[in-house]
């Protein structure tokens, strides 16, 4: 969905003026970014939670099945991107199941530390308060630079609200603000592609898109905390 002709450089340095429409459809696609997010932490919880769901999506129909329901259910969001109730609720629906899907994952990290899974979900918080913030407020122009700069500024006091709190030592300190400063890049580069997309007239695919990259970092990071920390206890 992300304009062929813009080059990942442009989308991150690019100032983009904002028609009234682009203005409104960027801060919906925002808003629909952030249920998805918070659905995928409802799903996360229950999943992590029970133990019947933790071994569905353990073996290898469970996989399947996710894997067969997390290609098909955002693209249900796609074709109706232009019916509200649908839309929304396959929006919904696509970031409770992601959730359900690493639900094992998530039960590893709580057994093995819950520090882990709230590191991961801090820095990830953070990026995506600091981004949301400056899209909210950015009026008529969005500026890529100096939503880069916003956001690295979250990311940075995240890492160290992070490292204050759970002791993580300069190591998982360095690694909380990688991930954010990942997060940070993946946000705006995805904004800007979303802003000069001709045919972006809903905020379901943007919403989409960002959604997944931001999930993505997140599952990344947690797998790198819980190889950092088995690390550890082997040592």
């Amino acid at each position: 969905m992300n304009n062929p002709n813009l080059s990942a450089w442009d989308k991150l340095t690019a100032t983009t003026p904002l028609t009234v429409r682009q203005s409104s459809v960027i801060k919906q696609t925002y808003l629909f970014f952030g249920l998805a997010m918070f659905s995928a932490m409802a799903g996360g919880y229950i999943g992590a939670t029970s133990e019947t769901i933790v071994g569905l999506f353990s073996n290898f129909v469970g996989w399947i099945v996710a894997l067969v329901l997390l290609n098909v259910v955002p693209r249900i969001a796609m074709a109706a991107r232009h019916n509200p109730v649908l839309g929304v609720s396959a929006l919904v629906f696509d970031g409770f199941l992601s959730g359900l899907a690493i639900s094992p994952l998530l039960f590893i990290a709580s057994r093995m530390s819950p520090w882990l899974i709230v590191s991961a979900l801090g820095i990830t918080a953070s990026v995506f308060i600091g981004v949301t913030g400056f899209v909210m407020v950015s009026g008529r122009t969005f500026s890529a630079p100096r939503a880069l700069m916003t956001g690295m500024f979250f990311a940075v006091l995240g890492a160290m609200l992070l490292n204050g709190w759970l002791q993580l030592g300069w190591l998982g300190f360095a690694i909380s603000l990688a991930v954010g400063a990942m997060g940070v890049f993946a946000l705006v580069s995805s904004t800007s592609g979303v802003l000069t997309t001709p045919d972006a007239d809903s905020p379901i695919p943007g919403a989409l898109a960002l959604f997944a990259g931001v999930f993505n970092i997140f599952v990344a990071a947690l797998n790198i905390l819980l190889r950092l920390a088995g690390g550890g206890r082997r040592d």
